[in-house]
């Protein structure tokens, strides 16, 4: 994945600079020449990378840090302000009502893409509906068909009627009462004529406000003329990249988006409907050089109603219960996979780093506190201080595991509560979701 790869290798040239014990010249140059080792491996277009590393080099030799800030920080918040500018700004792709039309080759995940997409806007409370105008590829329909019911999403097609524009037109019309409108169109194994001008008979129907262009993260440096001949169809104002979990090149794609004069609006990070995730420069780069993404983590939190399963007024005036420590793992599963959940969390310095088998480790044993919870009583969840040994020992035998993991659990459980107990003697009067709002609600 990209954030592991070209994330792993540019936090290791920035890991030399964080530790050096002073700056010099030849630091320097040998930290950008990893930094361009990384963006050529992560194939980004070579004009780029020497651009980058020539403006790196020289505001690190050049420019005196701000007040506050010594010559390492400064360094590297050169390379993480160069980074953000490399990637792009955001495409502004706002939550309102709208029709977008996507388009893009065969095989690029446009067909999952639209389910996606239609699942992230119905989480941010739009109504969504899916148009089904693919009638090229034998299977389309059934299988956006099925996404969309999975999801509860409103669906149209017309399975057999090879008249693209007309099932766009009537699809359009039988989803007016909806506020997000996402039109699928076909694509093809490559470019060609009677692809082009489909895109432009769809398009005069649609009179979308967003047309965006879904591109596979693998086809690197290729994307290019893809990506220039659609937004001489039909003009693109937005990409979407796909597959970003699989693949090392899609530095590749996202340098490629310079060819349509537009942005990256969403990024694929995964195979489940909520592996969709807008696109912002600074919180994509934040997280690849393993600062977190703490803005992500709040929407995700309140996508999920965390508030509303974590009882967090009784938290903050001293009462954590084992139920509460439950809820709490049931919220974080509903915000993601682990790791991309780790991935947003700020560690501190250029993060830490944890390899998938740490990671698959650590989901395990949540699973399986998870599994010995819901072996106890009510009475226990409520206040932990009653299990004895003997309930140990029941609680064990219900859940089928060891009486030395029930005591892990329990001695958890007390840290946990320790450290909350202290974070409310440090914040006085201040609660749970005042600290919240104060990291400012996020922007549409």
């Amino acid at each position: 994945m990209v954030l592991d790869s070209l994330g792993g290798s540019l936090r290791d040239a920035l890991k030399k600079i964080a530790s050096a014990s002073r700056l010099d010249k030849t630091l320097v140059d040998e930290t950008v020449r990893e930094i361009q080792r990384a963006l050529l491996s992560a194939d980004v277009n070579v004009k780029l990378v020497m651009n980058i590393s020539n403006r790196i080099r020289d505001r690190a030799l050049s420019e005196k840090p701000p007040a506050g800030m010594n010559p390492r920080e400064h360094v590297i918040n050169i390379v993480y302000q160069e980074l953000i500018n490399l990637v792009g700004r955001s495409s502004d792709v706002a939550l309102k009502k709208q029709t977008i039309m996507l388009i893009g080759l065969q095989g690029s995940g446009k067909t999952t893409t639209a389910a996606k997409l239609a699942t992230f806007f119905q989480r941010k409370g739009l109504r969504t509906a899916v148009i089904c105008a693919d009638t090229f590829r034998a299977g389309a329909y059934d299988q956006l068909k099925a996404l969309c019911e999975r999801q509860g999403i409103f669906f149209y097609g017309d399975k057999g009627n090879p008249d693209a524009p007309s099932v766009a037109r009537i699809g359009l019309e039988a989803a007016k009462r909806y506020d997000v409108k996402i039109v699928d169109t076909a694509g093809r194994h490559a470019l060609e004529s009677d692809l082009i001008q489909e895109m432009k008979d769809i398009h005069a129907v649609v009179n979308a406000d967003h047309k965006l262009l879904v591109m596979d993260a693998a086809l690197g440096q290729q994307a290019s003329e893809q990506a220039r001949a659609f937004n001489e169809a039909v003009g693109i104002t937005g990409v979407i990249i796909t597959k970003l979990d699989g693949t090392a090149k899609g530095g590749g794609a996202m340098s490629a988006v310079a060819e349509t004069k537009s942005s990256v609006a969403f990024i694929g990070v995964g195979e489940t409907p909520n592996d969709l995730e807008r696109f912002e420069a600074d919180r994509f780069i934040s997280r690849l050089l393993g600062m977190g993404d703490v803005k992500t983590l709040i929407e995700r939190a309140q996508e999920v109603k965390i508030e509303e399963e974590v009882d967090l007024e009784s938290m903050m005036r001293g009462k954590f219960t084992l139920k509460d420590m439950y809820h709490q793992m049931e919220a974080m599963n509903k915000m993601g996979p682990l790791k991309q959940i780790m991935q947003m969390l700020p560690m501190g310095g250029l993060g830490l780093e944890l390899s998938d088998k740490e990671y698959q480790v650590t989901k395990d044993r949540l699973d399986k506190y998870k599994v010995i919870m819901d072996s106890m009583t009510d009475q226990e969840l409520e206040n932990p201080k009653i299990i004895t040994a003997a309930r140990i020992k029941r609680i064990s035998l219900g859940s089928g595991t060891k009486p030395e993991l029930v005591k892990e659990l329990l001695k958890s459980h007390q840290a946990m509560q320790k450290a909350i107990k202290g974070m409310r003697g440090g914040m006085g009067k201040m609660n749970m979701k005042r600290l919240m709002k104060k990291f400012g609600q996020p922007k549409a």
